[in-house]
């Protein structure tokens, strides 16, 4: 079963906001973890800095998961557009992560699903962007059939 989005964005944002919040949680503590597992003297100020780091991202998709669903219920223009300029911020900062930072499977894991899921919601408030606030159609060219003969 595949699921065939045209204009809702809200739909993918909560895919978004679910699945990034979920892999930083993971990250959070394998990191707080892995560093207090080494015996570092830095292992309370760890923790609070990954709470307040997963606080941001959280806070952050929280955001973009509400405009989101304001764009596909007010079909409007303007949260479409700010929607598309959000989305672009997070693909910016998912690929400075994919090659910029100190390289895991799970950071790298957490880039790809961040500028993939924000490629797909940028799509899709074009797509309604593009409609004016009427319904959003798949353009498709009809086929000329050739007329059937008569004998």
């Amino acid at each position: 079963m595949t699921i065939k989005l045209k204009y809702e964005t809200g739909i993918a944002a909560t895919v978004q906001f679910i699945s990034l919040t979920l892999l930083n949680f993971i990250s959070g503590v394998s990191g707080t973890v892995s560093q207090c597992s080494k015996g570092s003297g830095s292992c309370v100020g760890n923790v609070v800095l990954s709470i307040m780091y997963f606080l941001v991202v959280t806070i952050w998709f929280g955001i973009l998961w509400l405009t989101g669903f304001a764009a596909q219920d007010r079909r409007s223009r303007r949260i479409a557009q700010m929607l598309i300029l959000a989305e672009g911020l997070v693909f910016i900062v998912g690929l400075y992560d994919l090659t910029k930072h100190k390289f895991t499977v799970l950071s790298g894991l957490i880039a790809i699903v961040e500028m993939l899921t924000s490629v797909w919601i940028a799509w899709l408030a074009f797509r309604l962007m593009r409609a004016k606030g009427g319904r959003v159609r798949s353009y498709h060219v009809p086929r000329h059939r050739q007329p059937r003969s008569q004998s």
